[in-house]
């Protein structure tokens, strides 16, 4: 745990101001949640991403890392504990077309925007979201037309659109080609960085690849349930020995 922070002094001798620590993008503490035929899934499961960035969970398959996902995205009810997050969250599945709902980009990226929104704002958002992802002018393209790394980034898009500011991503490069994976990782790296005067947003990447996680700002195994703590690429890679992915968690 980190020591408080202390007040310094300024040259006139009078305290200088410190602002208040900025809330986690997203906590979770002590989670449990059990499916319905009683196999416990997650135990007193916790986790906070301490600021904005790219923090990755790996970890074997069942070791309940998409669980925990659908948990946070409100996708699942937990039968206990307690989830925080500073913003809205959208959940990227492994793969898009279980997401992309519509025949064209731009429809389906209308489809995710908030209610409310006039024709011109709705359009103006929606080419924002393609531009953010490097899918420029295919507002009317047939998704199906789309390569997989183009349907990931859509959906990312959507996500976007939304006005996420926290992306939860599962394993989306598990299914992709490697010119792809590197596209999609390097978008979502951006996105973190806060490129091009955009907000930085905050990602949680579950992963089995790993050369992926000398990418990311902070990496955690998670095992049986539960999350084990933050910390760099290289130490994590070193202490631990993770199982070929690629494969839907139940």
């Amino acid at each position: 745990m980190s020591e408080p922070l202390r007040h310094g002094a300024s040259p006139a001798g009078k305290p200088a101001s410190v602002s208040p620590p900025a809330e986690p993008p997203l906590r979770v503490d002590n989670l449990r949640f059990a499916w319905g035929n009683g196999r416990l899934a997650l135990e007193t499961c916790s986790l906070v991403i301490p600021s904005s960035g790219l923090w990755m969970l790996v970890g074997s398959n069942g070791s309940g890392k998409s669980t925990l996902l659908r948990l946070i995205a409100g996708l699942l009810e937990p039968n206990e504990g307690r989830i925080e997050h500073s913003g809205r969250v959208a959940l990227v599945f492994q793969n898009p077309d279980h997401q992309l709902l519509l025949p064209s980009c731009g429809s389906d990226l209308q489809l995710g925007l908030p209610p409310g929104l006039g024709r011109a704002e709705r359009t103006a958002r929606m080419e924002e979201a393609l531009a953010q992802v490097g899918l420029e002018g295919l507002a009317q393209r047939p998704i199906h037309t789309l390569s997989g790394g183009q349907k990931q980034r859509l959906a990312i898009a959507g996500a976007l659109a939304s006005q996420a500011s926290v992306l939860l991503l599962d394993e989306p490069t598990a299914l992709l080609d490697p010119d792809s994976q590197a596209e999609v990782l390097s978008l979502i790296r951006r996105l973190c960085n806060g490129s091009s005067g955009e907000a930085p947003i905050t990602a949680l990447w579950i992963t089995h690849r790993l050369e992926e996680l000398d990418h990311c700002d902070g990496a955690a195994l998670m095992q049986n349930g539960r999350v084990g703590g933050w910390q760099g690429a290289e130490a994590l890679k070193a202490s631990h020995s993770l199982l070929p992915g690629g494969r839907p968690e139940r």
